[in-house]
């Protein structure tokens, strides 16, 4: 009974939120609430929240204060000139712009942490898709992906996981898995290719001319975008002014990669769509804000690196690390208080939005785990792998991981689930390194589940809404994931 509770619970809340009958908030707060009574424990509900608040607070909090710091860093323009390298090598052209995304996510994901990867991908990002036209899931769902694959770092956190739970050495699972997950980034960059290329056909194509290229150099963000006609012809649009162009193979003949109005992008949109607009609450990179303190670059790079290496070596609590550095940023940078209380103020919407997401997963999470949904849904798939099936249990555990990194928290599997799947090799004379790294497999889909704090992040940064992330990403990733597990089999780690 809880077995099937669990998953109708779970596929009403994905049905509702990808038809976008229900905002993310109610359902994961709503649904669970309705299932706890249908179960007959609607009288413990308030423990199954509160142990979910509970074990999820140090997380919000942790995120509240992450964007309150490398919101801060943005605003002072810590990142400016990753923004200009990457427009030096995107060159407005639509399939560079994706590639440099999906190249982006992976170097800022080898910090181990999804929101500061999704918080400076967007920031540094979301200014060319707005710009140029391109769909913003086309952005969440190549980031979402390079950062799954990336999250299999040691200090990522699954790794150390199944590392705990299985008693071995994080290295031993790790450092042989090393080809099977650059292949499954080399998917990825792929895959940001072959979505670059449908972009650039959806919304026509875009080059530079030589002295807006020149300009790009050290103000990439105020260049001039030039739409080429059929004709030869080129009608020429501030990067701040609205293109009143419209690129030829941009009308209805070329469709977009999916819901393209949901992502800030109608189909047939020119491609050098009106900049970020004013009143729209992000800034982008611009290069005259008044929050800039180049004076103090070296510095808030060196706070940075400093937080980073931190939070790798564990000396504090993530929370803990993030509180600090966001009280030292704010009091370093803007040592005035209507000045500090105004970027606050500046993010306040981001950081209400996460932290409101995180605790009202808490609900879902709560309820799964206190009613026993979330064991009965493991233990009835373990026990569905049919005996012959024994001998080829990495595999199975591959295959499984999919699904239930999906569904549950990473410390519900890997804690929970990998045990049990590992006692069932080890029968089968199949070892626990080898399951332990075909649990790893899942983790680019993972990455966009509903139940991992960093999605919401990112998809609010970018304004997309998580039913359209979902349905674009969802596909994308779990294929990611099936190229990691044939690289792993083909290779013979798994």
């Amino acid at each position: 009974m809880l077995t099937f509770l669990g998953f109708a619970m779970i596929a009403t809340f994905l049905v509702l939120i990808m038809l976008k009958k229900m905002s993310p908030i109610a359902a994961l707060v709503l649904i669970p609430a309705l299932f706890c009574v249908f179960a007959g424990k609607g009288a413990h509900l308030g423990d199954y929240v509160i142990d979910g608040v509970g074990k999820l607070a140090p997380t919000a909090a942790m995120l509240m204060f992450a964007i309150v710091y490398f919101g801060v860093m943005i605003d002072v323009g810590l990142f400016d000139p990753i923004v200009r390298g990457i427009l030096r090598f995107c060159k407005a052209d639509p399939m560079r712009v994706v590639v440099g995304t999906a190249v982006l996510a992976a170097i800022v994901s080898l910090d181990g942490d999804g929101s500061t990867t999704f918080m400076i991908t967007v920031s540094a990002m979301y200014p060319l898709y707005k710009r140029l036209g391109l769909s913003l899931v086309v952005m969440t769902g190549v980031a979402a992906t390079a950062n799954g694959v990336m999250n299999t770092l040691p200090w990522g956190g699954p790794t150390a996981r199944a590392a705990t739970a299985l008693k071995l050495d994080a290295a031993d699972i790790f450092v042989p898995m090393i080809p099977a997950l650059a292949v499954g980034l080399l998917c990825v960059f792929v895959l940001a290719y072959v979505l670059g290329l449908r972009e650039r056909r959806r919304v026509g194509s875009l080059v530079m001319p030589a002295e807006a290229e020149a300009e790009a150099e050290t103000e990439a963000e105020e260049a001039s975008l030039v739409t080429v006609g059929s004709g030869g012809s080129a009608d020429r649009t501030d990067a701040g002014a609205q293109a009143d162009t419209k690129a030829p193979g941009s009308g209805s003949s070329a469709s977009a990669p999916d819901p393209a109005p949901a992502s800030g992008a109608a189909p047939g949109a020119g491609p050098a769509s009106d900049a970020v607009p004013e009143g729209d609450g992000f800034q982008g990179l611009d290069p005259d804000r008044p929050t800039l303190r180049p004076r103090l670059y070296w510095f808030n790079a060196a706070l940075t690196v400093a937080l980073l290496t931190a939070m790798i070596m564990e000396l504090l609590p993530i929370p803990v690390l993030f509180l600090l550095g966001a009280a030292l940023a704010l009091t370093v940078n803007f040592p005035h208080m209507p000045d500090q209380k105004a970027r606050i103020a500046a993010h306040a919407d981001n950081v209400l939005n996460v932290a409101g997401m995180v605790f009202a997963a808490a609900v879902f999470t709560g309820v799964l785990s206190g009613t026993g949904m979330v064991k009965h849904m493991a233990d009835w798939l373990v026990g569905a792998v049919p005996e012959g099936m024994g001998p080829h249990m990495a595999l199975v555990t591959g295959l499984l991981s999919l699904p239930l990194t999906y569904f549950m928290s990473n410390d519900g599997f890997y804690f929970g689930v990998l045990p049990v799947l590992a006692e069932a090799g080890a029968a089968h004379g199949v070892s626990s390194l080898e399951i332990a790294r075909a649990s790893l497999v899942g983790q680019a889909l993972h990455m966009s589940s509903p139940l991992v704090p960093a999605v919401y992040v990112l998809v609010g940064m970018a304004r997309v809404e998580f039913g359209d992330h979902t349905r674009f990403t969802v596909k994308w990733a779990a294929l990611t994931s099936l190229v990691v597990l044939a690289a792993g089999m083909l290779f013979g780690i798994i």
